[in-house]
């Protein structure tokens, strides 16, 4: 039980840290009359959600291994490193997670309009279409796991995992934040679409579907191609 409320408050601490530094940071230079730059705004976004991953890694990793994303886990599962009791536990514990970050931040901010919610076509910063954003959501979750079971499988990583995971994190989210807002994670985006509700909403398939997709492709991989045990 441990492990599924560590799981809980990770996702949350993710979603709260990582959504909720986007929407302040346009909140108080839209307030300020001023333009976000997409440039400034997406370095900070990146970082907020890679510093949050590696707060938590030192936190929680040592209980549950820090996943916090349902596309890990099932990474995880399919490379054969994870058995499917833990995986469910892991993926409910991560989607309450997503939706408690998510009402705490419609909290804090007194409104569910902007909570940092994924999205394509007229709801991405570059009217991204829905297969160019499926492709890229598979593409970085894909780049992401694979990292993740390629550090985690080697004890002489341990000590600097999180920072790696974290770092790769940031280098995901510079390029896929203009395409959808950078999901890679079904819980992230889950949260704020469900309590933002609309076109959000509608689109959140996308942000479940093509992270367990990329995931999948990654723990087929590591297992079958990059794995080198005998």
């Amino acid at each position: 039980m441990k492990k599924y409320i560590a799981e809980f408050i990770g996702t949350a601490v993710l979603v709260i840290f990582g959504c909720g530094s986007a929407v302040a940071a346009n909140t108080l230079l839209g307030n300020a009359g001023q333009t976000v730059p997409l440039a400034f705004s997406t370095l900070l976004i990146a970082f907020a959600f890679g510093l949050s991953i590696v707060a938590m890694a030192y936190s929680i990793g040592n209980v549950s291994g820090c996943h916090i994303n349902p596309a890990v886990s099932f990474g995880l599962l399919v490379a054969g490193k994870m058995e499917v009791k833990d995986f469910i536990g892991y993926v409910v514990a991560q989607f309450i997670g997503g939706i408690a970050g998510a009402g705490i931040l419609t909290i804090f901010f007194g409104s569910n309009e902007s909570l940092g919610q994924n999205g394509y076509a007229e709801a991405s910063a570059l009217g991204t279409s829905m297969g160019v954003a499926f492709l890229v959501e598979v593409v970085l979750t894909f780049v992401f796991v694979l990292l993740i079971l390629g550090v985690t499988s080697k004890p002489e990583f341990s000590s600097v995992a999180g920072l790696m995971i974290g770092l790769t994190l940031v280098l995901i989210h510079i390029l896929g934040i203009p395409f959808t807002g950078t999901s890679v994670n079904p819980a992230r985006s889950f949260g704020p679409a469900l309590l933002a509700g609309g076109l959000a909403l509608k689109q959140v398939w996308l942000f479940i579907v093509a992270p367990l997709a990329g995931a999948a492709i990654a723990g087929i991989v590591h297992k079958f191609v990059l794995t080198t045990e005998e």
